[in-house]
């Protein structure tokens, strides 16, 4: 068994008076430099966005730039339903947004943008309770058509106005082996 003496911690720097006063000075100028970086971020990033659509609230802006498109989704073979409100609150009505759960997408901005189906996606990851799993969908096995014809753009392609889209989407672990009936015929 191992005794120690009772020896008070000295931290390194606060021993001597004068070492003590010039390390806390120092620490409380590395904070406020560290404060004032961060909240220069802030805002100089809100600064940069003031004009992406995809970041900014519609609500009293003039939009002259309106398009409305479907979308079904589907993930490993199921049906998704696409939850009203996406991009849409008593607060903030976001350029790409839902009203019902119908599949219907509204694209709204001051001008014409290219708007695309990744960017409604994003929105609904972004600014919905329940976001869009994206990050566990596996890109090679999942495709979007666009009025029936396969699109090698995948999310990036452009969202035109009165287009159907149906995205299919198969999640990183799943099988499409166990889809298949392997049943000998009756």
């Amino acid at each position: 068994m191992l005794f120690l003496k009772n020896t008070s911690m000295k931290w390194p720097g606060m021993g001597d008076p004068a070492k003590r006063k010039s390390t806390i000075r120092y620490l409380i100028i590395t904070g406020v430099i560290a404060i004032s970086v961060g909240l220069a971020s802030i805002f100089i990033q809100q600064w940069l966005n003031l004009d992406n659509p995809l970041r900014v609230c519609i609500n009293g802006v003039e939009t002259d730039y309106k398009l409305s498109a479907t979308l079904e989704l589907y993930v490993d073979g199921q049906k998704v339903e696409i939850p009203a409100n996406i991009g849409n609150n008593e607060k903030c009505r976001h350029s790409l947004y839902t009203l019902t759960n119908d599949g219907i997408i509204y694209a709204e901005w001051k001008k014409e943008y290219p708007f695309e189906i990744g960017h409604f996606l994003w929105t609904w990851t972004t600014y919905h309770e329940n976001g869009f799993p994206m990050r566990d969908m596996d890109e090679k096995k999942s495709k979007v058509f666009v009025d029936g014809k396969e699109t090698p753009n995948y999310i990036r392609e452009p969202l035109v106005d009165r287009s159907h889209y149906r995205a299919e989407f198969y999640t990183k672990g799943y099988d499409k082996a166990n889809e298949q009936d392997f049943a000998p015929p009756e």
